[in-house]
């Protein structure tokens, strides 16, 4: 379970974060296929989280959130996925509602953490307040979020794959 859990967060951080790479380097490229490369790496972060939750739900403190977290960026990749054209016009309003919902569900789940005395559990969160921050920033200047977005997306995706990549190296410390 260690082993699985810690390949799959680890490949999702991976793949966020060369995502984010990408919408830095070319940005104008990048506006035309960010939902498409947004609504994938979203699918698979969620799928992941989903997973290691009925792998370990007993096994991990807080799996609860892990199931929350996966549930919730499912959702909104699949509006990515299936809704091109519409979302086009609100992927800045969509990402900075998953951004503050993700950070959101980091931060309060970082305090079960701290409860049962994982260590580390500060990075989660000064990850959730970053996430929740960034994402109600999204949220109050959508047309200036448009025209920076593969800038934004590219930073945020970064540190969405950072957390990943976290829960990779912690994730010992999440079991029982």
């Amino acid at each position: 379970m260690r082993t699985v859990s810690r390949v799959l967060w680890a490949i999702a951080g991976i793949l966020l974060m060369v995502c984010g790479v990408v919408c830095l380097s070319q940005p104008m490229a990048a506006l035309g296929t960010l939902s498409l490369l947004l609504g994938i790496a979203m699918l698979f972060s969620g799928v992941v989280d989903i997973l290691i939750f009925a792998k370990g739900r007993n096994l991990m403190f807080g799996s609860g959130w892990f199931l929350a977290d996966g549930l919730i960026t499912v959702i909104f990749s699949l509006f990515l996925l299936f809704n091109q054209a519409f979302t086009t016009l609100t992927l800045p309003f969509i990402f900075g509602m998953w951004l503050l919902v993700s950070g959101i569900s980091k931060f309060v789940n970082s305090f079960d953490l701290r409860c049962f005395g994982v260590r580390g559990w500060g990075w989660f969160t000064a990850l959730g307040i970053l996430l929740a921050v960034m994402g109600f920033c999204t949220l109050l200047d959508p047309v200036l979020g448009a025209v920076t977005l593969s800038v934004l997306v590219g930073v945020l995706l970064i540190v969405q794959g950072v957390a990943s990549i976290l829960r990779a190296c912690f994730s010992g410390r999440f079991l029982r």
